[in-house]
């Protein structure tokens, strides 16, 4: 089992999941390296919120619980990549020899996220992890991403009982994955905030779910450009709204910071404040129908210092909740 959180004391109430492990997956000089999780450590210390927090431990996701995601041929193939040697799945997106192992512990890292805050271990989680998964969809790796996190966690609590799961995606490139896992169930909401036209094209309004899930997608395309009190604007008006009328019994984040003035990979202009105003509002949401429960996953965000600054602003944000 690995490691998740931080000191041994439950003073600080949001439990990190975090390891040493997220290091590997080396990408070299790729966006996506393991730099990010070395700056948020860094952050952590000098803000000093790495101790007195609560320590639960991890392991990588089963494989019953990424296959209730991901097609069985597609993990095969994923592995059979890691063990020749690594490679390229598309031009953005590489795999190792660790790099499976690596994010299949960020999916259990995610899942015993999940456990914790339904368990009662904790009210709030955030896990700390890379690679990011948003655009990994059921059967294809892409987007810098291998396995979709955020999605076996959804996936995860739904197979304990839960009857609706919120995931609230601001990411600024749409979660095509994610979206793809749920677009046909009404038990997981997903809302995906992103920058258009952008990578990866999809997420447009019109893009509802289908079926049964007819209803229980919410894209909201933003244009370049947009800064903390157009985000503010619509969380007010369309967001929350939504949320609340879904009633969750879980609220999951896809904590991206890559909407940050920042980033060099995008163009909004979010600052820390408007990812404290996010997190303060999905806070709202958890403990108006989920008791509180919610966990954040980290996502993209390709500015090293923003990065750092962004997750020490929501962590706080976080720990100050009530």
């Amino acid at each position: 089992m690995e490691q998740a959180a931080t000191a041994a004391d439950a003073a600080r109430p949001t439990v990190l999941f975090r390891s040493p492990a997220f290091l590997g997956h080396d990408t070299g000089p790729h966006p996506e390296n393991a730099g990010r999780i070395a700056a948020i450590e860094a952050e952590l210390t000098r803000a000093d919120l790495r101790r007195d927090r609560p320590e639960i431990p991890f392991g990588p996701a089963s494989r019953e619980q990424l296959e209730r995601v991901h097609d069985p041929a597609y993990l095969n193939a994923i592995e059979q990549a890691a063990a020749s040697g690594g490679g390229w799945i598309d031009g953005d997106t590489v795999v190792r020899p660790d790099s499976v192992a690596v994010a299949a512990l960020a999916a259990g890292a995610a899942t015993a996220a999940v456990d914790a805050v339904l368990d009662g271990a904790a009210r709030r989680a955030f896990v700390l992890a890379r690679p990011p998964g948003h655009h990994a969809t059921p059967g294809r790796g892409m987007g810098f991403c291998l396995l979709n996190s955020i999605a076996v966690a959804a996936s995860h609590a739904v197979a304990h009982g839960l009857d609706r799961v919120l995931i609230l995606d601001w990411d600024v490139h749409h979660g095509n994955g994610t979206q793809d896992a749920f677009y046909e169930t009404e038990r997981v909401f997903f809302c995906s905030i992103h920058q258009s036209p952008l990578y990866p094209g999809t997420g447009a309004a019109t893009e509802r779910g289908s079926g049964a899930g007819a209803g229980f997608t919410l894209n909201i395309p933003m244009r370049p450009g947009l800064g903390d009190e157009d985000y503010e604007t619509v969380f007010a008006e369309t967001v929350i709204p939504a949320a609340r009328a879904f009633r969750p019994e879980l609220v999951l984040i896809s904590a991206g910071f890559d909407a940050h003035r920042d980033d060099p990979l995008a163009g909004m202009r979010l600052t820390e404040a408007g990812f404290v105003s996010m997190t303060k509002a999905a806070l709202a949401v958890a403990a108006a129908s989920a008791g509180g429960r919610l966990v954040a996953i980290l996502e993209g965000g390709y500015d090293p210092g923003a990065l750092g600054r962004g997750v020490a602003a929501m962590l706080t944000t976080l720990d100050t909740a009530e």
